[in-house]
């Protein structure tokens, strides 16, 4: 493009700004993005968090000629940004598990029509055999994908799913893509960019350092925490104007949510606790709360951030550990977004250190374990069809859900297993009329239909059980059909539907399903991974304890060259250097105690499964992790049970291996 056509075909894009989001000006990256993706580049785009991301795709799409389909990874996200869409007059819509299945169809026959630009959907939605079918008969111009670096595997809060989206790309023809994450370090950005076939000169990255962040790392004993963490909030409100001052406390547990936020309510602090254990309506109001400065404070786990974008919050403070040095620059990039000085304080130490690592020793499936998944697969399938019911596969495979997840997704990519369909097995319903009454309404056939689906409901006093094999014997109804009649006559309030056991329905290659090395090669992946994430922790570690400027280094770490060399607004650059420590060093119980504990958890377990703990199981069961194993029998009864919940896990199985 001559310089000529380049200042013309920025004028354009200038007026559309305006014309359609008001906007006078584009941040930086976001024409640069813009312009690539109309000139047909597909481009990965990694600005800072609250850097004007969305505004890419949103602006790209008004000017394509088909539908743009955006992958979100949370509901939140995308309810705020069809929000912001619907005020700017940009038709746009979601399919998620929030519609009805009429407000499902009316999105899908408005997708069709070309009325709707923009497609926002979860990546489990492609899970679903009617919706590949459906998105496959519809004109695309681009894939966006939001949090990007949920696809790689060298990055943090990695995502199953993610993995198969550039399959999809190529299997819906989709020209376009645009990667969009605020986190990226080198090698996951060369990932990203590898597995959707995106050159390096369309990788467009904003500086990552911001002048207005001042990062402190503050030693603190445990015990001493509490007072500290008071201590900071009323400094940082007495130099705010009583507006303002607003801050987000970062916590790893929900008990800590709530006990650090009821210990900041009795010091006259308005905080509140945020977590997933909380009811989404109770989230809901703490968030619109937060955000209309109504709630000052909010003590959270990591389930509080995503989609917050409140320009004011003064101050962010991890009173944990944060989980990797992704998950810390992500929830400090929450602070002052409105460009004014805001600080964000880490309250180290090393007591929370195995709290972390725990998640991730708990998430490794054992060898036995992923044998058991393969062997299910080749003793319940049936017609080279395999039926799922994630819960039960869970507690029997000994397997939490997520890791779970991560296994299918490996025998997927690995070709031995594919989705098809997912059904619900249970339907339950209970009139709110009537039978006699609610049959009237309906003539002939529909009558005759709704008798049939009557007669073949097993009643338990007023709440009924439908059989569709029995009513499809005897009525010969598609599942279909049946399925869109009880969701008709719950709609009507003639009815209340429950519905439970969600089934995946998966079809399954036996030659891939029969290789040997399957189950050793899904084992080095888990370990594998387990080394990465404890890595992680320790490279998190390191950077706390950095004698160089903490500022510089957060920069470089996500491959940002330009930040200055010493910022002088860190805790290092004003000579506080951190050194964490244990608040007490955490000892193991003597031998004869722990022998005594393993012995109590290996009769258990013989007597209930009649077979002997692996060393794994004995560390978790040390350890206080939970799995489906132990859940199941009771295990966290025993005596023993989490006695050594604060000592490393590496060093509790140096010790179970050296007892056995």
């Amino acid at each position: 493009m001559d310089s000529n056509a380049s200042v013309e075909h920025s004028q354009h894009l200038q007026q559309s700004l305006q014309q359609y989001f008001s906007f006078d000006a584009f941040r930086e990256g976001q024409e640069q993005t813009i312009t690539q993706l109309l000139a047909g580049q597909s481009t990965l785009s990694i600005f800072p968090t609250g850097a004007g991301k969305s505004l890419c795709y949103q602006f790209t799409a008004i000017h394509l000629p088909h539908l743009t389909l955006v992958v979100s990874p949370l509901l939140a996200l995308m309810k705020d940004q069809l929000a912001f869409l619907k005020t700017k007059g940009i038709s746009a819509a979601s399919i998620d598990s929030t519609l009805t299945p009429q407000e499902n169809q009316a999105v899908m026959a408005n997708v069709r029509s070309g009325q709707i630009k923009i497609l926002m959907v979860s990546v489990e939605r492609f899970k679903n055999e009617r919706f590949r079918e459906f998105i496959k008969s519809v004109d695309l111009s681009m894939l966006v994908v939001d949090e990007a670096h949920c696809i790689s595997e060298w990055g943090h809060n990695f995502r199953p799913d993610y993995l198969k989206l550039p399959q999809y790309k190529e299997e819906l023809n989709i020209p376009l893509v645009l990667l969009l994450t605020a986190t990226a370090t080198r090698k996951v950005k060369k990932d990203m960019a590898l597995r959707f076939g995106i050159g390096i000169e369309h990788i467009v990255q904003t500086g990552f350092y911001r002048n207005n962040l001042d990062l402190t790392v503050l030693p603190v004993k445990s015990e001493a925490k509490n007072q500290v963490l008071a201590d900071l909030i009323n400094q940082q409100q007495a130099s705010q104007s009583q507006e303002e001052g607003s801050g987000i406390v970062y916590v790893t547990l929900q008990q800590s949510a709530q006990e650090v936020a009821n210990y900041l309510t009795r010091q006259n602090i308005n905080a509140t606790a945020y977590h997933a254990g909380l009811d989404n309506e109770l989230r809901h109001q703490i968030q619109t709360n937060f955000m209309q400065g109504k709630i000052k404070v909010v003590v959270a786990t990591i389930a509080f951030g995503m989609g917050i974008d409140k320009s004011d919050v003064r101050f962010v403070i991890h009173y944990d550990l944060p989980k990797s040095i992704e998950n810390y620059s992500q929830e400090i990039g929450r602070a002052g977004r409105d460009g004014r000085p805001s600080n964000c304080i880490t309250l180290a130490n090393l007591d929370g250190i195995n709290t972390v690592e725990n998640f991730v020793y708990g998430d490794t499936p054992e060898p036995e374990a992923i044998q058991y998944v393969i062997d299910n697969i080749r003793s319940e399938m049936a017609n080279d069809q395999w039926e799922l019911q994630t819960l039960s596969l869970s507690n029997a495979s000994n397997v939490r859900q997520l890791p779970l997840k991560t296994l299918l997704v490996q025998l997927e990519l690995k070709g031995v297993i594919k989705p098809l369909y997912a059904y619900f097995a249970d339907f339950r319903y209970k009139f709110v009329e009537a039978k006699e009454a609610l049959l009237s309404r309906f003539p002939g056939e529909r009558q005759e239909f709704l008798k049939a689906i009557f007669e073949h409901t097993a009643f338990k006093k007023i709440w009924g059980t439908l059989d569709f094999d029995s009513l499809y014997q005897h009525y010969g109804s598609e599942r279909h059909r049946v399925v869109a009649a009880m969701e008709y006559l719950q709609e009507q309030g003639l009815i209340v539907l429950e519905t439970k056991k969600i089934t995946e329905v998966f079809a399954v290659d036996s030659v891939a399903l029969a290789d040997p090395q399957l189950a050793p090669s899904l084992t080095e992946y888990f370990q594998d991974k387990e080394q990465k994430e404890v890595q992680r922790i320790a490279a998190l570690v390191r950077f706390f304890e950095l004698d160089r400027c903490l500022t510089s280094n957060l920069a470089r770490y996500f491959d940002d060259q330009q930040a200055p060399e010493n910022c002088g607004h860190c805790s290092v650059c004003r000579g506080q250097v951190a050194k964490l420590e244990y608040s007490q060093e955490p000892q193991l119980p003597d031998d004869a105690e722990l022998t005594s504990m393993m012995q109590g958890l290996k009769q258990h377990l013989e007597s209930k499964v009649g077979k002997t703990p692996s060393v794994g199981s004995y560390c978790r069961f040390l350890s206080g992790i939970s799995i489906p194993l132990f859940s199941r029998h009771k295990v966290k009864q025993l005596a023993g049970f989490g006695c050594c919940e604060q000592v490393r896990f590496e060093k509790i199985r140096e010790k179970v291996s050296e007892l056995i």
